[in-house]
């Protein structure tokens, strides 16, 4: 939701000087790209994960706020909801033993932040969708006290002129009214970072696109919502409407939405910025004093706050961040796909294979996206949001075939040399892979999407933190963890539902 906004009144002459000054912003934008104004000496990554509160029952505990106090530790914030927070991991490179310094950074935090919390009167939990969410937790008063997120609620009804609709079919079919954006604050992600060059990031994101549908198939966990069973990760259909400012009208004549996969292959990281500022209005036209122009013609960096804050607005799975650090500009291309958890051995595995099989892709000689069109990417993407680990996805050279198949024999061996290419030790490598084949296999995930109860290992997980002496029992065995591994107790013992049927072919490249 980015950085905080003072509580204000928006007037017609406001929008109308944030739209002059986002697009001198994007001007400036365009003269830093064709200058090489960009840190790019040592590529990092970086590391964001959203958390759910919840009470002794499970419920969601609605005090964020008490916890973030009790915590009293930066790399926590506030999110849109009264029992999310948020942790900001420090940047750090892929080299050698990073991501086993990763893995104990991320649970010595987590293992002390739930302490504290606990001293609140709540719990830290990691999934995609609390299952145990109803409707009275989402409403206004489920919102943080934050100004920004009052005025983006206000800003999306004006815009919509009515109450949200959302309409989920899966499983089983739901069909409710919000009459703000609390909703939203029901989804919680995890998103990798990766600073790229700006004349590498246009080939960075169209591998992450071809990928979105790969990464849901494996890591999909949000299969509940309002006690019904939907989508297998039901918070990427959930995002897309809680925070849609178009009303029906508008979308019949194709308005473009705010929560967006895209509908191109793109050549340049100022598409994008240029997209946002041609296709999308303000929600949030708070200028600031900064005079972009001159600021880079005496030689300095400028913060272009506006065309930042915009693209803050623009909720892209795979999107551009540009940022400056200690003075110095970069661009990072931000993987908003995955749920948060369920543990800590899931994140990291999960990130293992993105950032694998991106190096792989990015260097190959043929690049894949030439070899199929944009709507295959997306509709993969929605096949895997569906369809979890059950979904059939279309691939160039095999067409459409299980997603399980499709990394197992195919993906995993490329991801495992795109982090020898990254230089990440091969042992540490290891650890996360075994995670990575356990989640790609068929019987890790009992067809209603809930975790396979295993028999192979009896060391128990944390369900809150993932943290525990197990940390690497998921890797260590050919199994997922006992029953106590899964990320909340409130998941249904109803039998397993029956799949959807496959999605239509998708198409392979178009012309060009």
């Amino acid at each position: 939701m980015g950085e905080d906004v003072a509580g204000q009144q928006f007037t017609r002459a406001d929008r109308q000087a944030y739209r002059v000054k986002v697009r001198r912003c994007l001007d400036v934008f365009a003269r830093m790209l064709a200058e090489s104004k960009f840190d790019f000496e040592r590529p990092l990554t970086g590391l964001e994960i959203e958390f759910n509160l919840v009470d002794d029952r499970r419920d969601p505990a609605m005090r964020n706020a008490d916890v973030l106090a009790a915590i009293a530790d930066d790399a926590f914030q506030t999110e849109l909801g009264q029992f999310n927070i948020e942790i900001n991991v420090r940047p750090r490179g892929l080299l050698g033993t990073a991501v086993d310094e990763l893995e104990e950074e991320l649970r010595t935090s987590l293992n002390e932040a739930e302490k504290r919390a606990r001293d609140a009167g709540a719990h830290i939990v990691m999934i995609g969708m609390l299952p145990t969410l109803r409707p009275e937790h989402l409403t206004e008063h489920a919102i943080s006290a934050n100004p920004r997120y009052k005025l983006i609620n206000e800003a999306v009804f004006a815009a919509r002129g009515e109450d949200i609709d959302i309409a989920i079919t899966g499983v089983e079919r739901l069909a409710v009214h919000a009459d703000t954006i609390a909703p939203e604050a029901a989804c919680t992600s995890v998103q990798f970072h990766l600073q790229v060059s700006p004349q590498e990031y246009a080939a960075h994101w169209n591998a992450a696109q071809c990928v979105a549908g790969v990464q849901l198939g494996l890591g999909a966990n949000s299969p509940f919502f309002f006690g019904k069973e939907l989508w297998r990760e039901t918070r990427i259909a959930l995002f897309e409407q809680a925070t849609d400012t178009r009303p029906e009208e508008l979308k019949a004549q194709g308005v473009r939405p705010r929560v967006w996969f895209g509908e191109r292959w793109i050549t340049s990281i100022f598409d994008q910025f240029e997209e946002n500022v041609r296709y999308f209005p303000a929600l949030l036209p708070v200028c600031d004093d900064e005079d972009p122009e001159a600021v880079l013609a005496r030689g300095d960096t400028p913060a272009l706050g506006e065309l930042r804050m915009h693209n803050g607005t623009v909720y892209r799975w795979n999107r551009p961040v540009y940022d400056v650090h200690r003075g110095r500009p970069h661009l990072r291309v931000e993987n908003r796909v995955l749920p948060a958890g369920p543990t800590v051995v899931d994140i990291l595995a999960n990130g293992a294979f993105y950032y694998g099989i991106l190096r792989t892709l990015v260097e190959q000689e043929r690049p894949l996206w030439s070899q199929m069109s944009f709507q295959a990417a997306a509709d993969n993407f929605e096949a895997g949001a569906r369809d979890g680990i059950h979904a059939r996805l279309y691939w160039p050279g095999l067409g459409e075939v299980p997603v399980t198949e499709l990394v197992l024999r195919r993906l995993l061996p490329l991801a495992h040399e795109g982090l020898a290419a990254w230089g990440v030790d091969t042992r540490c490598g290891s650890g996360c892979w075994g995670s990575s084949s356990v989640a790609a296999s068929p019987r890790s995930t009992a067809p209603s999407g809930r975790p396979a109860r295993s028999t192979a290992s009896t060391t128990t997980c944390n369900p809150w933190t993932g943290a525990s002496p197990c940390a690497r029992c998921c890797a260590a065995t050919s199994s997922t963890c006992t029953p106590t591994n899964r990320s909340t107790p409130g998941g249904s013992d109803r039998p397993a539902a029956v799949s959807r049927p496959g999605v239509p072919s998708r198409r392979g490249p178009t012309p060009g």
